[in-house]
C-alpha cells in the first residue's frame, strides 16, 4: 500500500510539473513568440500539401500545452475556410482532448482516488454512471476546455463516454466559431465588400451571437426541478 501511495505521488508530481512547464513555455519563455497566430500561420502556409496534417498536430499538441483553443480554432478557420476549417479543428480538438485526458488519467487518477472521501466518492460514482451526459453538458456550457480535459482524467468517467460527450458537445460551438471566422476572412481576403450584406455573413453573425446564449438556454431548459447530472 505504501508503495502504491509513493507511485501515485510521483505520478501526480510529474503531472503538476508537466502542466507548470507547459504554461511557462507558452506564456513566459522566449519560445512563446512562436505560439502566435502570425508565426503559426506562416509555418502552415509553408507546409503546402501537408498543412492540414501539420495543423492537426499543432492543435492537438497545443491543447496539451495550454495554448488557448480560440487562437488555434481561429487560425484553422482563417487558413482553411469555414467548412474544412471546422473539420480539421474538430478532429484536432478531439485528438488533443483525448491525449490530455489520458495524461491526466495515467498521472493523476491514482492520487485523486486516494483523496476521495465518502462525499466525493458519491460524486465520483455519479460521474461514472452519467459520464456521457456530464461531459456533454459541461462542453455545451463552455466549461474551460483544457482544464476540463485534464480534470476529467482524474475522475472515474469512462474514456468512451468522455470521447462521445466531447465529440458531440464541442461540435456546435466549433462549427459556429469556424463558420463565423472563416466567412468573415473569405470576404476580407477577397475584397468583395458587397458580400458583407450577404445571407452567409448575416447567418454567421447570428450564429456567433447565439452561441453566447447556449449556456443560459441549457440551464433554463434544465430548470430548478430537473435532476442534476453533475
Amino acid at each position: 500500500m505504501q508503495k502504491n501511495q509513493k507511485t501515485a505521488l510521483v505520478k501526480v508530481s510529474l503531472l503538476i510539473l508537466f502542466i507548470g512547464v507547459s504554461i511557462y513555455l507558452v506564456r513566459f519563455s522566449p519560445a512563446r513568440q512562436y505560439f502566435t497566430t502570425e508565426q503559426l500561420g506562416l509555418i502552415l502556409e509553408a507546409a503546402g500539401f501537408w498543412a492540414p496534417l501539420l495543423f492537426v498536430f499543432i492543435y492537438a499538441a497545443g491543447v496539451c500545452l495550454f495554448i488557448p483553443g480560440t487562437l488555434l480554432t481561429a487560425l484553422g478557420a482563417a487558413i482553411f475556410g469555414p467548412y474544412w476549417g471546422f473539420v480539421y479543428v474538430w478532429i484536432a480538438a478531439m485528438i488533443g482532448a483525448s491525449l490530455a485526458f489520458l495524461i491526466g488519467r495515467y498521472l493523476g487518477r491514482d492520487f485523486a482516488a486516494s483523496l476521495v472521501g465518502d462525499r466525493l466518492k458519491r460524486f465520483d460514482d455519479a460521474i461514472e454512471r452519467n459520464g456521457f451526459a456530464t461531459v456533454l453538458y459541461l462542453r455545451l456550457v463552455y466549461f474551460p476546455f483544457t482544464p476540463m480535459n485534464f480534470g476529467m482524467g482524474l475522475t472515474k468517467v469512462r474514456f468512451r463516454d468522455y470521447v462521445a460527450g466531447t465529440g458531440l458537445g464541442i461540435m456546435v460551438g466549433t462549427f459556429i466559431f469556424t463558420f463565423f471566422i472563416g466567412t468573415i476572412k473569405d470576404v476580407w481576403a477577397g475584397g468583395r465588400w458587397a458580400e458583407l450584406l450577404s445571407w452567409k455573413v448575416f447567418l454567421s453573425i447570428a450564429l456567433f451571437i447565439l452561441s453566447f446564449f447556449i449556456p443560459k438556454l441549457l440551464k433554463k431548459a434544465r430548470g430548478p426541478g430537473t435532476t442534476q447530472i453533475i
